[in-house]
C-alpha cells in the first residue's frame, strides 16, 4: 500500500477541488442517513397514531433532502474527477520526462510495449481509483460508522445481534482484498506483454510481410492475448468465489433483524417503524461492505498500477549532470579516449578495452571492423549515451563526465545507423535540433545533404508530411534527411553512424562531396563499411573485439594491418570497383 499512499501525495495541488468534493460527499451521506428517520417517524407518530401533518410534512422533507442528495452528489463526483484527471495528466507527464531522462542502458533492457501499458492503462487505473473508487471507499466508511452509530442508539440490543455478521463480513472482504492484488498484478503484466506484441508487429510490418510471417505473428499475438484473457479469468472466479458468501452473509443478518426484531414488535419493546428504519440501517451498513469489496478489487488494480508506475519513475539515471556540472564552453573539437574501457550492462565481454586514440580538430577520423568490434559503441561514448567504466573521454581537455549533458550534446552532429523521423513535415524533421531555424537554413543544409532535388519534387515541398517512421521515403532519402538534421545544428563535432549505407553509389558520391566540404573546420568521425567513405580519412582506426587492432591511413594500413586488408576485401571489395572504375 505504500504506492496509494504515494498517490495521496499527488492531491495537494488538487485541494481546491478536492476539500469540496469531501464536504459534499459528507453532506450527500448525511443526508442519506437522515432519511430513515424520517420515514420511521412518518410511521410511528404520524401513521399509527392517525396525524396525518407529520406524514405530509416527513414526506416533504424525504424529497427536499432526495434533490440536495442529487446536486450534492453531482457536484462531488465532478470535483473529485478533476482531481482525478490532474494526478493523471501529472502522472503522464512525470513519467513521460523520466523516459526522457533515463540513460540508454535502461532502455536496453525495457520494453517498448510495457512502458506504453504503463502510460497509458496504468495510468488509467490509478485514475479510475482516484475518481471512483476513493470516493466510493470515503462514501463507505462514512455510512458504516455513521450506520453503526445510528443502530445503536435505536437498539443496542438488536445491533448487538447483527454485529458478529457485521464483523465476518468485514474480515471476508479483508480476505479478498490481499487474494486478488497479486492476481491484477500480472493482469498488467500480461496486458504489457500483448501490448509489446502489437507494437513489434506495428513497427515491423514490412518484415513480417516481406517474409509472409503473417500467420506466425497472429500466432505469437494470438498467444498474449490468451494469457491475457486466461488471467482476467483467473481474477474472475477467485471474486465470484467470494462475493456470493458475502451476500449470504448479509441475507443472515436480515434474518436475525426480522427474527429477533419481530418478537420485540410483538413484546411491545419496539416499534413497527423503528424495526424498518432499523433494518434500513442496516442495509445502509450492509451495502458500504458489499462496495467495499468492490472497491478492493478497484484498490488491487490501483496499488499494481502504482507499482509499475512508480518503477519507472523511481528507476535510475545511470548517466546524469554531476553536480556543479559546467556548461561545455564552445568547442574546437578535440577528442581523445583515454584507456576507455566498456562493458554493456549484463553483458559477458568488454565492449571496449583499453581503447586510446585522440582526434584533433578538423580532423576526419573513420572507424572500421568486423560486427560486433565496439565501432557503434565508440561513438556512443562521445555524446555520453553511456559512461565509461574506466579511463577518460575528453573533449578540448574536460572530461565529459564533468560537463552539462546539454551543453555537450548540443556541440555534436549525429546521424544514427537506423535513420528515424517523426511525424511531420520534411521541413520540421530537418530542424528538430535547431525548431527557430529559417526556411533558407533548413534548405541550404537539405541542399548540402543532397536532399534540396528529392524535396522540391514532392507535391507540397518541405511542407510534405512524413509518416509514421519516415514511411512512404526511400532509405536513401530519410538518410539524407536525418544528414541534413544533423548539419543545420553546425555542430563542431560530426558523427555519422554508417550514415550512407542506405544510399545507391552515386549518392554517396553526392553526398561525400557535400561532406567533404562541410567537414572542413570540423572533428568528424565516421562509421562506413564503404571503402569511398574512408580512403580520405585523416586516420582510420581498425577495431577487433572491442580493442584497436591498428591506427593509419588508407595506405598505410594496407601495407601494415592484416585486418585491414581482410576487411578491404571482404567487406568493401565492391566499392574498392566502383572507385577503380570510375
Amino acid at each position: 500500500m505504500k504506492s496509494i499512499g504515494r498517490l495521496f501525495r499527488l492531491i495537494p495541488p488538487y485541494l481546491m477541488w478536492a476539500i469540496p468534493a469531501l464536504v459534499f460527499l459528507v453532506l450527500a451521506n448525511a443526508a442519506q442517513l437522515v432519511l430513515p428517520q424520517l420515514i420511521q417517524r412518518a410511521i410511528d407518530d404520524g401513521m399509527a397514531v392517525g396525524v396525518w401533518d407529520v406524514v405530509v410534512r416527513s414526506a416533504w422533507l424525504v424529497v427536499a433532502l432526495s434533490v440536495g442528495r442529487a446536486i450534492l452528489t453531482f457536484l462531488q463526483r465532478y470535483l473529485i474527477e478533476v482531481v482525478a484527471q490532474g494526478v493523471a495528466f501529472d502522472l503522464r507527464n512525470t513519467i513521460f520526462d523520466k523516459l526522457q531522462a533515463l540513460s540508454f542502458s535502461y532502455f536496453d533492457k525495457a520494453r517498448a510495449g510495457q512502458l506504453i501499458t504503463r502510460v497509458t492503462s496504468d495510468v488509467e487505473q490509478v485514475r479510475l481509483f482516484l475518481s471512483q473508487g476513493l470516493l466510493q471507499f470515503v462514501t463507505a466508511i462514512v455510512m458504516i460508522f455513521g450506520s453503526a452509530i445510528i443502530l445503536f442508539r435505536t437498539n443496542w440490543r438488536l445491533a448487538s445481534a447483527v454485529f458478529v455478521v457485521v464483523l465476518l463480513t468485514g474480515v471476508v472482504i479483508g480476505f479478498l482484498f490481499t487474494l486478488v492484488r497479486p492476481l491484477f498484478m500480472e493482469v498488467q503484466k500480461r496486458l504489457g506483454r500483448l501490448n509489446n506484441t502489437l507494437q513489434e508487429n506495428l513497427a515491423g510490418i514490412r518484415v513480417v510481410k516481406a517474409f509472409a510471417r503473417e500467420p506466425y505473428e497472429a500466432q505469437r499475438f494470438s498467444e498474449a492475448n490468451v494469457s491475457f484473457r486466461d488471467q482476467n479469468l483467473m481474477v474472475i472466479t477467485k471474486l465470484s468465489s467470494v462475493f456470493p458468501l458475502i451476500f449470504l452473509l448479509a441475507n443472515i443478518g436480515t434474518l436475525v433483524v426480522i427474527w429477533v426484531g419481530g418478537s420485540m414488535v410483538i413484546n411491545e419493546s419496539l416499534k413497527i417503524g423503528e424495526l424498518l428504519a432499523f433494518n434500513t440501517y442496516l442495509t445502509l451498513l450492509l451495502f458500504p461492505l458489499f462496495i467495499l469489496g468492490f472497491i478492493s478489487t478497484l484498490i488491487s488494480r490501483a496499488a499494481a498500477s502504482a507499482d509499475r508506475i512508480f518503477e519507472v519513475i523511481d528507476a535510475e539515471i545511470d548517466v546524469k549532470d554531476k553536480p556543479g556540472a559546467i556548461d561545455l564552453p564552445l568547442v574546437d573539437g578535440r577528442v581523445v579516449f583515454e584507456n576507455v574501457t566498456f562493458r554493456y550492462a549484463g553483458g559477458e565481454n568488454k565492449a571496449l578495452d583499453d581503447v586510446s586514440f585522440t582526434a584533433e580538430p578538423g580532423e576526419t577520423i573513420a572507424i572500421l571492423g568486423q560486427t560486433g568490434s565496439g565501432k557503434t559503441t565508440v561513438i556512443n561514448m562521445i555524446p555520453r549515451f553511456y559512461d565509461v567504466n574506466e579511463g577518460v573521454i575528453r573533449i578540448d581537455g574536460h572530461d565529459i563526465r564533468d560537463v552539462a549533458l546539454d551543453s555537450l550534446r548540443r556541440q555534436i552532429g549525429l546521424v544514427l545507423q537506423e535513420t528515424m523521423l517523426f511525424s511531420g513535415t520534411i521541413a520540421s524533421n530537418i530542424a528538430y535540433g535547431d525548431p527557430d531555424a529559417t526556411q533558407d537554413q533548413i534548405e541550404d543544409a537539405a541542399k548540402a545533404a543532397q536532399a534540396h532535388d528529392f524535396i522540391a519534387e514532392l507535391d507540397d515541398g518541405y511542407g510534405t508530411v512524413v509518416g509514421e517512421r519516415g514511411a512512404g521515403l526511400s532509405g536513401g532519402q530519410r538518410q539524407r534527411i536525418a544528414i541534413a538534421r544533423a548539419l543545420l545544428v553546425d555542430p563542431k563535432l560530426l558523427i555519422l553512424d554508417d550514415s550512407t549505407s542506405a544510399v545507391d553509389t552515386q549518392t554517396e558520391y553526392r553526398i561525400q562531396q557535400a561532406l567533404t566540404k562541410l567537414m572542413e573546420g570540423r572533428t568528424s568521425i565516421v562509421i562506413a563499411q564503404r571503402i569511398s567513405t574512408v580512403r580520405a580519412a585523416d586516420k582510420i582506426i581498425v577495431l577487433d573485439q572491442g580493442k584497436i587492432s591498428a591506427i593509419g591511413t588508407h595506405d598505410d594500413l594496407l601495407a601494415t594491418s592484416p585486418l585491414y586488408g581482410e576487411i578491404v576485401d571482404s567487406q568493401l571489395i565492391e566499392d574498392t570497383r566502383e572507385v577503380t572504375n570510375d
